[in-house]
């Protein structure tokens, strides 16, 4: 009997792969290794997107982008039409739900280092695309014109007004046009349903254009794919089953969680409302504007801050022309793996934070203490972890390898503790300049600058130091500096 089901489905599928193609050759089968959750959560991603796409259509018949009626449409879809509330619920959370995946999609391809040879572009165009995404949730959150929601959105455009002026004029321009509030409705409305969607299908179809060239990447571990076997699977119909089974399995659990946690609509935004509210940004923007709130960075500090966040930005981006490395395995990357867990304990570390202290101002030292202990605490960890695993998995315990492994462990150690350090150093020396530059000079505070700039000076020449050791131990240096060998024997490999 089942036999004779899966017969009658194979002849379904083939029907429909006779009339519409659908293994045309164009279509790159899929490696079985791929059956797996965790290498859809870009696709995951993009049903979220579809959902969002046909939920806000629904919503677009009933809403008016307008100061005036854009509040009074909103609570119209939430009381009057059917299933109106839940309609929305469902938009929000899934919107929320993109953003997760697209920041999940992030961190598993950089753990797993997918973004090398020759998967570069991919990298770059998928790190666009996340912008793009970060874009939807933030004009977005503007169209219901709530207290929270236009509270939120006026920080957001106060940090673009910090930024250098040629940029800073161009995004105002971009997103808020010549001025008032109608007009800055009306541009995010339109980036929300037009632009931005019209900018990530492009991008979508490039990425796609590249997964069908390059294929979808190799485990990091394990043994090797044996090119001439048949590892394979046919995109019609084992994959597309299998991707509508994870759709469908998404679909429901956010239809499920709108359900049982349905949205209350805030108050309309007011001016004088506004004033008795503590704006904050979404909680995706959170950490950004808890950096922003440390006390270094208030008044012309801002730049600064954002200057760094960019610098964030940019880095990750570029990172498959900054990690050159052959390998891909995490035990062979402590480094890269120690920075990406701490790239993410503290941004949740940071949002969290935010969301307990709307509006207050964060001092500089109780930002650097907790921000470097943090750092500090996973870098250790990580360290521990690395040695163990080294320990376990060394079959001598003092052969070549344990000594090779050892070595990335004291690697990895010092670019945490120089990475800590530096993270002290840089906050103490501008809580000391900011302290100079607004109350003056005075024996205490040249004392603390010194000091400071004494402590960020010798981490910079550590740092200096540091990369010399590992470009000397790796014999890429064409020139040596004999002052910088103290200590340096002729077997020493790190």
């Amino acid at each position: 009997m089942a036999e004779s089901r899966n017969g009658r489905w194979a002849r379904i599928a083939a029907w429909f792969d006779a009339r519409l193609g659908l293994t045309y050759p164009l279509l790159r089968p899929a490696p079985i290794y791929s059956i797996n959750p965790f290498y859809w959560l870009g696709a995951l991603t993009v049903v979220a997107f579809l959902i969002q796409g046909v939920t806000g259509v629904m919503m677009m018949l009933y809403y008016t982008p307008s100061p005036t009626d854009a509040f009074s449409s909103t609570q119209y879809i939430f009381q009057s039409v059917y299933y109106g509330r839940f309609l929305q619920t469902v938009h929000l959370y899934t919107a929320y739900a993109m953003i997760m995946l697209a920041f999940m999609h992030m961190m598993r391809g950089y753990f797993v280092s997918v973004y090398k040879k020759p998967r570069e572009m991919m990298w770059v165009v998928g790190m666009v695309m996340g912008f793009v995404t970060l874009g939807f949730g933030f004009t977005g959150y503007l169209l219901p014109w709530t207290v929270v929601s236009k509270s939120a959105t006026d920080v957001g455009i106060g940090i673009i007004d910090a930024l250098p002026g040629t940029i800073s004029s161009f995004l105002s321009f971009l997103i808020v046009g010549a001025g008032g509030d109608a007009t800055e409705l009306l541009r995010f409305y339109d980036l929300h349903v037009v632009v931005l969607p019209a900018v990530l299908l492009v991008l979508l179809t490039l990425k796609m254009y590249m997964l069908e060239a390059h294929g979808i990447a190799e485990p990091s571990r394990g043994p090797p794919i044996d090119p001439k076997a048949d590892h394979s699977l046919p995109i019609f119909p084992d994959v597309t089953f299998y991707l509508l089974e994870l759709a469908a399995l998404f679909g429901s659990a956010m239809l499920l969680i709108s359900a049982i946690f349905p949205l209350s609509l805030p108050p309309e935004y007011s001016p004088q409302l506004a004033a008795q509210f503590t704006p904050q940004p979404d909680w995706y923007f959170l950490w950004i504007y808890q950096i922003l709130k440390i006390s270094a960075f208030e008044g012309s500090g801002l730049s600064v801050a954002l200057g760094l966040v960019t610098v964030l930005f940019v880095v990750l981006i570029a990172l498959p022309f900054i990690d050159r490395g052959s390998s891909r395995r995490i035990a062979e990357r402590p480094m890269f793996v120690t920075v990406g867990l701490i790239f993410i304990a503290e941004l949740f570390v940071l949002a969290y934070w935010g969301l307990e202290s709307p509006g207050q101002v964060i001092g500089t030292d109780e930002a650097v203490l907790v921000l470097g202990a943090i750092a500090l605490l996973v870098g250790t960890s990580s360290f521990a972890l690395y040695t163990v695993m080294g320990a376990r998995g060394a079959p001598k315990p003092h052969s070549e390898r344990v000594s090779k492994t050892q070595g990335r462990f004291k690697t990895a150690l010092a670019f945490v503790l120089l990475l800590s350090g530096g993270a002290l150093a840089i906050g103490a020396t501008l809580n000391a300049m900011v302290h100079v530059v607004m109350y003056g000079m005075s024996s205490s505070s040249l004392v603390q600058l010194g000091l400071s700039t004494a402590f960020l000076s010798i981490v910079i020449f550590s740092t200096i130091f540091f990369m010399y050791r590992i470009e000397l131990a790796g014999s890429s240096l064409k020139k040596r500096f004999d002052w910088l060998e103290i200590g340096r024997s002729t077997n020493d490999s790190h």
